[in-house]
């Protein structure tokens, strides 16, 4: 187990728990060795009493909380526990020295509680300790005479030294909070990005980050491909819910794999169809090769799938080119989809195709001319088409 997954471990936890809890243990034992510095530091100026005994109380409680932490999995009980100790056992050690100017402004370490609070809880409970931490503020301002008159002799030099370790050492601990607050919010980003880029094409993710409205866009020209897995709607009827996803994800993988060789996007899953379009980026002038190529390779794909699960299924393809519109519906889980005269066609020349076998339109067949061979099928019933010539895709010349 690595070092940053030990403290409080659950198997269970996300990535992003479990990084939250190396930080809050890090910055507790950078605490805690502070504070025993600060304990000794106290003791060899000031002597055994409450000033040197403060910092050493902050070890303990902050010690003994990360140990229950750890026992409960639980790290959000270090993390109160390093809030109310920093913001007033700072503040109570202020006071003890002599306020402000005597103590070298020690309670600065105090500021350290909201910014932790702001990292694990709301920014409205992270408000309600940044207003505590002032009230002790405003608290050492009004009452800076007396707490000067009754706390200890330091020498200006010692003052000195107290304001330049304080000031240095706090701004390192909530420097350190700070990056590791930057750093998670960067990679979250960027797995959100990455997100939306399997999503959506790159054009198209830009546009709705960018809040332009509407995002649609017509295209010329593009190929589409529809592919079906014959006959695993009956295998699905005997099989156990794992077992379905289990395949299905097996097999739509290893498609996205071969969707990214081809540089091609892949649309949607549905049920177990399988839609991609070449052409929506403008990158490659031959869409319709790649989506043959593609078309091909998912046949080689499927049979080697057969021969190594003993599994009888078999893909039906569709391929038709032309043009479409593109866009993106909906608000909260918003899709990406295609549009158009062209879509239907090729999702009729995946259903009204033959098992095992790639059927193309006429335009298509023209697209691909000279580069694949074909098998002229005849002319197939398309909805709102009528009749429409139809080949079998063989292989690439």
């Amino acid at each position: 187990m690595k070092l940053s997954e030990a403290f409080a471990y659950d198997p269970d936890d996300p990535a992003e728990v479990r990084a939250e809890k190396f930080a809050i243990f890090l910055v507790s034992i950078s605490c805690c060795v502070a504070g025993l510095v600060w304990s000794a530091m106290y003791y060899a100026v000031f002597g055994a009493g409450l000033t040197a005994a403060l910092p050493a109380l902050f070890v303990l409680i902050v010690g003994s909380s990360l140990a229950i932490s750890h026992l409960f999995k639980n790290h959000l009980i270090a993390a109160y526990s390093q809030i109310i100790c920093i913001i007033y056992i700072t503040t109570f050690s202020q006071w003890s020295i002599g306020g402000v100017v005597d103590s070298g402004f020690v309670m600065i370490w105090a500021l350290c509680g909201p910014v932790i609070a702001l990292m694990y809880f709301s920014v409205r409970e992270s408000a309600v300790w940044l207003a505590l931490y002032l009230i002790n503020i405003a608290i050492t301002v009004a009452f800076e005479g007396y707490f000067s008159a009754h706390g200890q002799a330091v020498s200006d030099g010692t003052k000195t030294l107290f304001f330049l370790m304080n000031l240095s050492f706090a701004s390192v601990v909530v420097f350190v909070f700070a990056r590791f607050f930057v750093q998670s919010t960067i990679r979250e980003r960027e797995k959100s990005n990455a997100l939306l880029l399997n999503i959506l094409p790159e054009k198209t993710a830009r546009t709705l980050k960018s809040g332009e409205g509407i995002v649609a866009e017509k295209h010329d020209e593009v190929s589409i491909l529809f592919a079906d897995i014959v006959e695993f709607t009956k295998y699905a009827s005997r099989q156990k819910p794992e077992e379905i996803v289990s395949k299905l994800n097996d097999i739509f993988s290893h498609f996205d794999t071969l969707v990214e060789d081809h540089d091609l996007e892949k649309i949607k899953t549905i049920g177990d169809a399988y839609m991609v379009v070449g052409g929506l980026t403008g990158t490659k002038a031959d869409h319709a090769g790649q989506i043959a190529d593609l078309a091909l390779d998912m046949m080689a794909s499927i049979d080697r799938f057969k021969r190594e699960s003993g599994v009888s299924f078999s893909l039906r393809i569709g391929l038709h080119t032309g043009p479409v519109v593109a866009g993106v519906i909906g608000r909260s889980k918003f899709a990406y989809d295609l549009w158009g005269d062209t879509v239907n066609v090729a999702s009729r020349m995946e259903s009204t195709g033959v098992d095992g076998a790639i059927q193309v339109s006429e335009a298509m067949r023209r697209a691909l001319n000279g580069r694949f061979e074909f098998e002229k099928r005849g002319s197939v019933e398309v909805k709102g088409r009528g009749l429409m010539d139809t080949y079998i895709l063989q292989r690439r010349i």
